[in-house]
């Protein structure tokens, strides 16, 4: 009986996942037109250079500031009711992009990129969303698999903004907010059929304070290397374009180096949840660091497009294995009925510090240039070693059963 309430487990799961991965391919979609198109539409409407990089930024305040409010939306109505109101938000995004193109508004641009975070910080909860209610051997697969949706986000997004940029001239990049508009309203239509376990009241009102979980060893391990697995690729990913154009590459170079980048940010996807399965998150983890340290060492060597594009590319596998790695962990650090806050309050923490790592990016990149951008990588990199190697010889099992 057991047996075979597994497998009905497992099955509904795979179902789930398909779905997220589509919706994961789409919200990838908006968040690939953001980071090829804002950085180039802020330099052109900014009143100064320094603020070419702002619209970005504010994305990403967007994405920490919407964390956990959209996880305590999951926690009381549940994770789709959270996820339609990210849609919808996403279709707003693309609107009022559309709109700050045509009046060349360089504050309305920020608005639009503010909502686009919003709607990332929404679609950063799939890849936890896969594991509700699925058996524990295939949880890191299903964070893994959601996440292979980003490859199609990294073959339609910069596709999007190449297809339909010069559309409406003089109004650059007007046409692909609003094709980012359309797909967003077409992920909130696969969303409607997911299904997930419902809160009840006494899931809402059940676990520990937040903070006794935080405390936890392995959690702040797991915190921290997502936050300097995605921080640091915010960080150098932000600048690239931006650091492209300064160096006399084409729009289009610039174009394909990003997807270039969100190939390898998600193709290793497919089976990073089995390695994690077999060689243990933290050496995962311990491994996409190191990667994204190569990526840096490629982007000081030099500046032509070939450095920019393996740079690129390293950079995207080091965050796949970095950030895999770290949301398995992070589900290992907590109780079914406390699985929204925690995730949430990682997110938070993952989001709040790349926010203050964008803000710097522009006038880090502008005043002291690229090579810079890229010596700021290692520190942070040690740092996370180190919190890996203390979490590995101090961790303590958490209390009662493992997250579903």
């Amino acid at each position: 009986m057991q047996d075979g309430s597994n497998d009905a487990a497992l099955r509904k799961a795979k179902v789930n996942v398909v779905r997220l991965a589509a919706a994961q391919a789409l919200a990838g979609g908006n968040s690939t037109v953001i980071i090829a198109t804002a950085g180039i539409a802020g330099s052109m409407l900014s009143p100064d250079p320094a603020y070419a990089t702002v619209p970005v930024s504010i994305f990403i305040v967007g994405s920490a500031v919407a964390t956990l409010p959209q996880g305590w939306v999951a926690r009381e109505w549940g994770r789709r009711t959270a996820f339609i109101i990210g849609t919808a938000v996403g279709c707003a995004t693309g609107l009022v992009g559309s709109l700050a193109m045509y009046l060349g508004s360089f504050w309305l641009l920020c608005a639009a990129t503010f909502l686009g975070g919003i709607y990332q910080a929404v679609a950063a909860s799939y890849r936890f969303a896969a594991t509700d209610g699925a058996p524990a051997a295939f949880r890191p697969k299903a964070i893994s698999w959601v996440m292979v949706g980003g490859i199609f986000a990294a073959i339609l997004g910069p596709q999007l903004v190449q297809w339909t940029m010069n559309i409406w001239q003089p109004y650059l990049f007007m046409a692909s907010y609003l094709a980012q508009a359309g797909t967003a309203l077409v992920a909130m239509a696969i969303l409607a059929g997911v299904d997930l376990p419902k809160p009840t009241a006494a899931s809402i009102a059940a676990g520990r304070p937040l903070m006794d979980i935080a405390a936890q060893p392995s959690f702040i391990a797991a915190a921290l290397c997502g936050v300097v697995a995605y921080g640091l690729m915010n960080l150098v990913m932000t600048s690239a374009p931006l650091a492209m154009k300064m160096c006399g590459l084409s729009l289009s170079d610039s174009n394909l180096g990003i997807q270039w980048h969100v190939l390898a940010m998600f193709g290793p996807s497919f089976f990073t949840g089995s390695l994690v399965s077999k060689f243990g998150a933290r050496r995962i983890v311990a491994i996409g660091l190191a990667l994204i340290a190569v990526a840096a060492l490629i982007g000081m060597a030099g500046l032509t497009v070939w450095h920019f594009w393996i740079g690129l590319i390293f950079l995207g596998v080091g965050w796949n294995f970095g950030f895999v790695g770290a949301s398995a962990m992070v589900v290992e650090t907590h109780r079914p009925e406390e699985r929204n806050k925690v995730q949430a309050f990682n997110d938070f923490l993952v989001f709040g510090t790349m926010a203050i790592g964008s803000f710097s990016s522009g006038q880090l990149l502008t005043s002291y240039g690229w090579a810079m951008v890229n010596e700021v990588v290692f520190a942070p990199i040690v740092l996370a070693w180190i919190a890996l190697y203390a979490a590995s010889r101090l961790a303590v099992r958490p209390a009662g059963p493992r997250a579903a």
